[in-house]
C-alpha cells in the first residue's frame, strides 16, 4: 500500500508529473522498509533459533538495502534541483532521505547481530538469552509500529513509537547489568558478543523512534 499523498491537487502536467515521481519515490521506501523488516526477522532467527541458513542471506539483503538507499538518495536530489518543490513537498521530500538513512542503519545491525549469532553458535545458550530475545521482539514491534506510521502517514502512531522505546531502554539497563555481572566467571567472548547485540538492539529502536518522530513531522510539519 502507498503512502497516503500529502500534496495538493493540480491539474497542471507538470504538477501531475511531480506527483507520480513522489509517489514511485514512497513506493520504494515502503519496499525498502519491507526488506528492513525482513532482515530483522532473519537476525532474530539466526541467533535464538540458531538458525544459521539465513545469515547468508541477510548479507545479500543488506546489499539489496544498501542499493535502495542510495537509489533513494540520488532521486530525492533529482526531484529537488529539477523540479523546485515548494514547502510542504520539500519537507516531505527531505525528510523521506533522512527516514532511509534510519532504515539503511537498522539493516546494518541486523546484519550484525546475524554475524553475532555465527560466533556464539560453539556456545551453549546462556540464561539471559531469553530477556535479549525480548528486547529484539519489542524491536520488531518498534519498527512494524514505525512502518505502519509511514505507510499511514499516520502522526499519532509514529509519535507512539517513542513510548514503545522506552521498554527496550529498560532491558537495555538490566540486560546491561546482568552481562557486567557475569564478567569475572567464565568464558569472556560470550558476553563481550552478547554485549553487542544488546547495544545494536538499542541503536535499532532509536532508529524505529526516529523513523516515528519523522513521519510526524512530514504530518505537522512540527518536531
Amino acid at each position: 500500500m502507498l503512502i497516503q499523498s500529502t500534496l495538493p491537487r493540480v491539474t497542471k502536467p507538470i504538477r501531475s508529473q511531480f506527483e507520480r515521481q513522489v509517489q514511485a519515490i514512497q513506493g520504494d521506501v515502503l519496499r525498502m522498509g519491507a526488506l528492513v523488516e525482513q532482515s530483522c526477522r532473519y537476525a532474530h532467527a539466526a541467533l535464538f533459533n540458531r538458525d544459521l541458513s539465513v545469515v547468508d542471506t541477510l548479507s545479500r539483503q543488506d546489499k539489496q538495502i544498501d542499493q535502495f538507499y542510495k537509489q533513494i538518495e540520488v532521486q530525492c536530489l533529482q526531484l529537488i534541483a529539477l523540479q523546485s518543490p515548494v514547502a510542504g513537498d520539500l519537507r516531505l521530500i527531505g525528510t523521506l532521505m533522512q527516514l532511509i538513512r534510519d532504515l539503511e542503519r537498522i539493516g546494518d545491525y541486523a546484519e550484525d547481530i546475524g554475524e553475532v549469532a555465527v560466533k556464539l553458535f560453539p556456545y551453549p545458550v546462556a540464561s539471559y538469552m531469553p530477556k535479549i530475545e525480548h528486547m529484539s521482539e519489542l524491536c520488531q514491534s518498534m519498527l512494524a509500529l514505525s512502518l505502519s506510521a509511514l505507510t499511514q502517514l499516520d502522526a499519532k502512531v509514529g509519535l507512539q513509537v517513542k513510548v514503545e522505546d522506552d521498554a527496550v531502554d529498560d532491558c537495555y539497563e538490566n540486560l546491561y547489568g546482568v552481562l557486567a555481572s557475569q564478567s569475572a566467571t567464565g568464558s569472556t567472548e560470550p558476553l563481550l558478543l552478547s554485549m553487542l547485540v544488546i547495544r545494536s538492539l538499542e541503536r535499532m529502536a532509536d532508529h524505529a523512534t526516529n523513523i516515528g518522530q519523522r513521519v510526524a513531522f512530514i504530518v505537522t510539519g512540527q518536531r
